[in-house]
This record gives C-alpha cells, sequence and structure tokens, in this order.
C-alpha cells in the first residue's frame, strides 16, 4: 500500500529571518511502496523518526557558490541535518533490519566531504523525508543505546548538541578549579551542557539567556549567577561578578564585546557561534584591543574536527550522565515535517524553551 514521503524543501533564500512556507515548504505530494521499493546491494532503507534543528542550519540557507564549513541547501531540494531513524529493509551486513540509526539524514555520491562545501561533482541521492534509502553507510551510525534513553536525546544531548559542548570544553578550556566562566546562550541544548561540565569542574558559573524561564532553568543546572541579558546589562552583571576566565560564546555581538571587557588575563574564549549575527549580517566587534592586552586565547571550533578525538569518549561517558541524572536535559518537541520551518524561526528568534526537536513519525 502507498504511503506518503513527505519531505521538506528549501524553497528560498531568505534575506533576514526564515519564514516558514517560504523559506521552507512541506511537500507531501510523493507517495511510494515500502513493499516495492528497490534497495540496492549494501544499501537500507531507513524510516525518519526523530530530526534536529540546530542554529547552523541559517548558515546552510545560502548561494550555493558560497563555501562555508556546511553545504548549502539547495534551492528546490530537500533540507537535511542530523536525524535519528529507524531500519525497515536492508541489503547491509551492518544496518540490519531494526537497528537504530543517527548522522546526518542526507547522502552523496560525488567529491563530498562530510564538513565541507558540497562540490560541482557531488550528486544528491536522497535527503530529509519520511523514508530515505541509503546506497551506503553515509555519515551513519547504529545507535547502542544500553541506557534505554529515549530516541529523541540522540539528536540533543547524546548528539551533536552534546559533542560541541563535550568535545570543546574538553580541548579548549583547560578549566581549573575556581575559575569563573561565562556561557552565554546558557538555556540552549550546547549552553545548558557547558554549565554543567564547568560546575563538574569546580568552576563559578555565570550564564546568560533571553527570558526569565530560561534563567530559572539555567539556576536549576547549577549556575551561580543567571541573567536575563534582555533586561540586565551584560557588562554590568559581568563586572560585578567577574572578572572572567573562561568565556563560552554562542551569540557573538555586544555579548561578545562586553566578555572582552570583562575578561582576565589569560581568559581563553570559546566561540561555539554567533546567531546574534545570523540573521542581520552583524556589526564589527569592539574591543577586540583586550585579545592583545589581557594575552586572550580565542578558540574557534567546527566540532566534526573533534570527532575522530572524543568520539569514543563521548558515548561511553555522556549517555550514562544522562540516564543517572547526572546531566540534566530539556527539550522542545515540535510534531511532524510540516512543522520544520516553525521550529527554525523559534530557533533563530531565541523563542524555544529548549532544544529544538522535531517528532516526524513513531516507530
Amino acid at each position: 500500500m502507498p504511503v506518503t514521503n513527505g519531505k521538506v524543501i528549501f524553497k528560498s533564500i531568505p534575506k533576514g529571518y526564515p519564514e516558514p512556507g517560504k523559506t521552507v515548504v512541506y511537500d507531501d505530494s510523493e507517495k511510494i511502496d515500502l513493499e516495492s521499493l528497490p534497495i540496492p546491494d549494501g544499501g537500507f532503507l531507513v524510516k525518519t523518526l526523530y530530526l534536529s534543528v540546530d542554529p547552523y542550519m541559517r548558515g546552510r540557507m545560502r548561494e550555493p557558490d558560497v563555501k562555508s564549513y556546511a553545504p548549502p541547501f539547495i534551492v528546490g531540494q530537500p533540507i537535511d541535518g542530523y536525524g535519528v531513524g529507524v531500519v525497515l529493509k536492508s541489503k547491509s551486513s551492518e544496518f540490519k533490519k531494526g537497528a537504530h540509526v543517527y548522522g546526518t539524514f542526507s547522502t552523496y555520491i560525488g567529491t563530498h566531504n562530510p564538513g565541507l562545501s558540497r562540490n560541482a561533482t557531488d550528486t544528491c541521492v536522497s535527503e530529509h523525508q519520511n523514508y530515505i534509502v541509503f546506497p551506503n553507510r553515509a555519515d551513519l551510525m547504529v545507535l547502542d543505546n544500553k541506557q534505554k534513553l529515549p530516541w529523541s536525546y540522540y539528536v540533543g544531548a547524546a548528539g551533536m548538541p552534546g559533542k560541541t559542548a563535550y568535545m570543546a570544553w574538553k580541548e579548549y578550556s583547560s578549566a581549573k578549579k575556581g575559575e569563573t566562566v561565562f556561557v552565554s546562550g546558557g538555556a540552549g541544548p550546547v549552553g545548558s551542557f557547558v554549565i554543567q561540565f564547568a560546575k563538574m569542574d569546580g568552576c563559578k558559573v555565570i550564564a546568560s539567556a533571553g527570558s526569565d524561564e530560561k534563567v530559572e532553568f539555567m539556576k536549576s543546572i547549577g549556575a551561580d549567577v543567571a541573567f536575563n541579558y534582555k533586561t540586565s546589562n551584560t557588562l554590568d552583571v559581568l563586572n560585578k561578578h567577574g572578572p572572567i576566565d573562561i568565556y563560552w560564546d554562542n551569540v557573538g555581538g555586544p555579548t561578545l564585546e562586553a566578555a572582552l571587557e570583562a575578561a582576565n588575563v589569560n581568559a581563553r574564549f570559546i566561540e561555539c557561534g554567533m546567531i546574534s549575527a545570523y540573521n542581520t549580517g552583524g556589526e564589527p566587534i569592539k574591543n577586540i584591543m583586550h585579545v592583545v592586552a589581557k594575552s586572550i586565547s580565542m578558540f574557534g571550533f567546527i566540532v566534526m574536527r573533534l570527532e575522530h578525538k572524543y568520539d569514543a569518549q563521548f558515548y561511553k561517558e555522556v549517555p550514562e550522565l544522562i540516564a543517572s541524572g547526572k546531566l540534566k536535559v530539556r527539550e522542545e518537541v515540535w510534531e511532524g515535517l510540516q512543522s520544520v520551518g516553525d521550529a527554525i524561526l523559534a530557533v533563530q528568534k531565541g523563542t524555544n524553551k529548549a532544544k529544538a526537536v522535531v517528532h516526524v513519525a513513531d516507530e
């Protein structure tokens, strides 16, 4: 019996914030017969269960000739990103029927390398949709899930966002007990983990977010000082409770300027993202001379460049920390592929209350 193979199509390149129904649209026109769907040798059919919506996706909504660390979405084609699915049919010895898989739900043939811009010789085989036939393992892994975590956690706390916090904190923080850490975007999936890792290392944590509800959440996970940057002056808070030794930057802009002003000598700045500029084009950062005057070390990173070093350690430690309650997790779930555009906009505007997850289907 034919089933709907819904897709989220990238319709147009936004000039500011992405608009649901205009930037991305839900297309439910395709019908497929799962029983007769051909599977190549070594390939397998996946049913999408959960998708991740993340800030970096805005940077992929660009002209195709603009190069970056992640390939652009192509107008008229489905978008792609991190997801969890279950294998329905398989001709692969590695990805067997019933296995749950995680990774980037897109596959390419050609010279594409994960993390680099898509090349002209790449051929897109399949992208974000209800059902995907993968001709090979692509960028996927089979999930063990010994702790029986909710599958949605594997696109958040036990997936790329969790890896981002864990791996970069391990690599760049050089945290010492008693140091002061400032985390912007501290209520998000990355920032909330950084707060908790910093507390585990014996640090004092200052954290900012954009609503009083998020402030209460940051306090609940251990932030010593939590504030709403929309109603409090960031520099005043940092001057009162700093100076800061480590700054985890998720937002850039004026918050970065304040952190530079309030930084201690030999501070470490971990530059994870700058969402304040993603939809506005950004402005020059003032106070950059503090990098020289205070001997500040600044580390920009892309998590996939750290995975080879920390992936095994992450999956050994983090799911267990989540299952035991030592790492607290919060997520906000949108229902159905048709809600992806709304989730993308919420993440860009910061109106989401927690990690944005799209529930596509039950098993």
